[in-house]
């Protein structure tokens, strides 16, 4: 699939841009700070419902606008479909599906489907579980939409049972109506809970060969990854690799006994302690955990394979033409060894449509290059088609000197 036209209003540094795109190897260069990223994160949030930069939606619209609009068209093997998002301030974000009536903004989930590579990425090795846990989420719901609704229902069950438990520590006891309204929390917090460890589950077996795969692509080493699910729910000392083998009724109950054995330690601290927020994608290279002890490199190297890996379930599990996700490199070759930015380069050459940006056309490597791809110089404000500004600057085809504007930005019509 690709994004063959992208639009934007009052989307961060851009009051208003229309964006033709191709098939192929898309190239942004432009200094630091300019808006390169703030291209490909509109189109990635048009595919994720959320970006990869910042949480929530005020950093995402212009300063003194209420709502930011993301419209891109989108073809999966020759099928158009175009997805206008309301980005809202004070209420709920919404979509128009070929514009018809505006809906939830989940409901679009699985139209577009991207992966994206950027230096923050860094964090799913190094960081706190949260990256890992958002980057498994994340992944398993573009592929299965539905675990959107899943996801929603944890996370309101878990903010009303902390609220609970937050109220009863304050007013140091429980009523028979705070035992009896906790369980209910505790048995919608355990239903939703279970569909998402169920999914994170299912996913970690398509994901750790992939995974290793693509690290043995990227480095020849000798070391392999290996993928593995730790959950709090499990009472200390007992297997958790044992929980590959358990059915979403079997995660339920796993859940509903973690709430009757941490009954007290939740009251005294009025947090709800176990559960799917509070669990862990480990990652070992080797024998070794990989945050803590992988070197810097293979910290990249780990990390670009998560990414890459996630690119590879994607294609496994719908093979179909025109269903490969663009494939989006926020700044990464920057970062990179020249064996790496090789490697890499050759590695995502396969996808049907691939955006990258880069400061300098130098931080791009030769590999890259090979299949003339398109560059858009980026200025703020201002977009323009380097290929098209040469062919216009030649004298006997292009402006009369010293004409200004952004004549040369490429234009289109709107989807």
């Amino acid at each position: 699939m690709f994004v063959d036209h992208l639009s934007l209003a009052n989307f961060r540094t851009y009051p208003g841009l229309d964006l033709p795109l191709a098939p192929g190897l898309t190239v942004f260069v432009g200094p630091n700070g300019v808006g390169k990223t703030n291209i490909v994160e509109a189109i990635d949030w048009a595919a994720t419902l959320g970006s990869h930069r910042v949480s929530g939606n005020g950093p995402l619209i212009t300063t003194g606008s209420d709502q930011a609009i993301i419209r891109v068209r989108v073809n999966r093997g020759g099928q158009r479909t175009v997805l206008e998002y309301e980005l809202n301030a004070a209420r709920a974000n919404r979509v128009r599906i070929n514009r018809a009536a505006p809906v939830r903004a989940r409901e679009a989930l699985g139209t577009l489907h991207t992966v994206l590579f950027s230096p923050e990425d860094l964090t799913l090795v190094k960081g706190d579980p949260s990256h890992r846990r958002r980057f498994l989420d994340d992944l398993a719901t573009a592929m299965r939409p539905v675990l959107g609704a899943a996801r929603s229902d944890y996370d309101r069950a878990l903010k009303q049972r902390n609220a609970l438990l937050k109220s009863a520590r304050r007013s140091r006891g429980f009523s028979d109506s705070d035992r009896a309204t906790l369980a209910v929390w505790n048995d919608q917090l355990a239903r939703a809970g279970a569909a998402v460890m169920g999914a994170r589950l299912q996913l970690l077996k398509a994901l750790e060969p992939e995974v290793d795969r693509a690290y043995q692509q990227l480095t020849d080493g000798p070391k392999h990854v290996s993928l593995g699910y730790e959950s709090s729910s499990v009472a200390p000392g007992a297997d958790q690799e044992a929980l590959e083998h358990f059915s979403v009724t079997d995660l339920y109950e796993l859940m509903m006994n973690a709430f009757e054995r941490m009954a007290r330690h939740e009251r005294d601290r009025g947090i709800t302690l176990v559960g799917p927020h509070r669990d862990d994608l480990v990652i070992r290279l080797g024998d070794t955990p990989a945050r803590g002890y992988a070197s810097h490199g293979e910290t990249w190297s780990t990390a670009l394979a998560l990414r890459l890996g996630s690119w590879y379930v994607h294609l496994a599990d719908d093979p179909a033409r025109g269903s490969a996700p663009v494939l989006i490199l926020d700044d990464v070759f920057a970062e990179l060894d020249a064996r790496r930015r090789r490697r890499l380069a050759e590695l995502v050459r396969q996808a049907e449509q691939v955006l990258v940006t880069a400061a300098v056309d130098e931080d791009l490597p030769a590999a890259l290059l090979e299949d003339s791809p398109t560059v858009i110089e980026v200025e703020p404000g201002a977009v323009w088609n380097r290929a098209a500004s040469s062919a216009e600057s030649e004298p006997e085809s292009g402006p009369e000197p010293g004409s200004g504007g952004n004549q040369n930005a490429p234009q289109a019509e709107q989807p």
